[in-house]
């Protein structure tokens, strides 16, 4: 897929390893200007984590971005592992991070899961963020987790097909505890297959045209695994949410501007959920993106979320 429309390749100019609780390291890294301004990037999945393509949707030489891989995931340490693995979790560890760094305020750049941790955190901390910029909208609610289970059917019933058919037929019924179970099976030739089949199954799902590279990138192992082993733990516990889900707290970040980028055919995080969150929150701006789907990478949807991220720098 060409990416000649986001900025150069580069290399980070620092990088580290954050011990937290629980065991947990979190590797991070900056990229772009030290003395610029400050961008956070969160990856999505859960459990996905953050690759050398993401440094590109900042201009380098006006942001200083920081990017990190959550609990678990990519080249964070112990991968997938889901002690002490959860959303309020995840939100200190950001803090952690601000702190460590000493960086007063950001802007919070996530997409799919990544829009949801960047909501929760700026909820918990709405005065150290100074706007937002999401894409392909989750605010995990059940109706969003029984679409991706089982609604998907209807548009992708080839690839939910291979999904559930992983799972020998009597225990089709319960689909996230049956691969939860297999996930979390020590052997690694019980849990690496059932990953593959739940981080394809994603992959082939998350673009308007299908992708070959896209299934491919999601199949590899560091990435299935932490992707699919956490994503269900998170399912399984209603993402670890506050009582009333994210929408019931919009008082607390109506303040802070945001760019919400939306592929209308988006079969992973459908638009409505954009479009709820947009509904409750007054300084969000909704850019629906026509042909495309939930991946970040699709032409348009990169375009738009560049032209988000420049819409912040001119506002300094």
């Amino acid at each position: 897929m060409p990416r000649g429309d986001l900025f150069p390749d580069i290399a980070p100019y620092e990088t580290g390893l954050l011990p937290l609780s629980g065991g947990h390291v979190m590797y991070w890294e900056q990229v772009g200007n030290p003395r610029g301004q400050p961008a956070l990037f969160l990856h999505g999945g859960p459990g996905a984590g953050a690759g050398a393509v993401h440094r590109r949707f900042f201009d380098p030489g006006h942001w200083r971005v920081v990017i990190f891989d959550q609990r678990g995931a990519g080249r964070s340490r112990p991968l997938g592992e889901l002690r002490d693995n959860s959303t309020p979790h995840l939100v200190e560890d950001i803090e952690a991070l601000r702190r460590s760094l000493g960086i007063e305020r950001w802007l919070l750049f996530g997409g799919s899961w990544g829009s949801t941790l960047a909501l929760a955190y700026a909820q918990a901390y709405p005065d150290r963020v100074t706007g937002c910029v999401l894409r392909g909208v989750f605010l995990g609610r059940p109706a969003e987790v029984e679409w991706f289970l089982t609604g998907l059917r209807r548009v992708f019933p080839d690839a939910w097909a291979s999904f559930v058919e992983h799972l020998p037929p009597e225990e089709r019924g319960d689909i996230l505890g049956s691969y939860l179970r297999r996930l979390c099976d020590p052997d690694p030739l019980v849990h690496l297959p059932a990953a593959r089949a739940w981080s394809q199954y994603e992959g082939s799902c998350s673009t308007l045209l299908p992708s070959p590279d896209t299934v491919a990138s999601f199949a590899q192992d560091r990435t299935a695994l932490g992707l699919a082993r956490i994503e269900a733990h998170y399912f399984a516990h209603d993402l670890f949410l506050p009582e009333g889900g994210l929408l019931a707290h919009m008082h607390r970040v109506a303040h802070i501007p945001a760019e919400v980028v939306q592929g209308r055919y988006d079969m992973v995080c459908p638009p409505e959920t954009a479009f709820d969150l947009v509904a409750a929150w007054p300084r969000a701006r909704l850019t629906v993106v026509p042909d495309a789907g939930h991946s970040a990478l699709e032409p348009g949807v990169r375009t738009a979320l560049v032209s988000a991220v420049e819409r912040f720098r001119r506002r300094g």
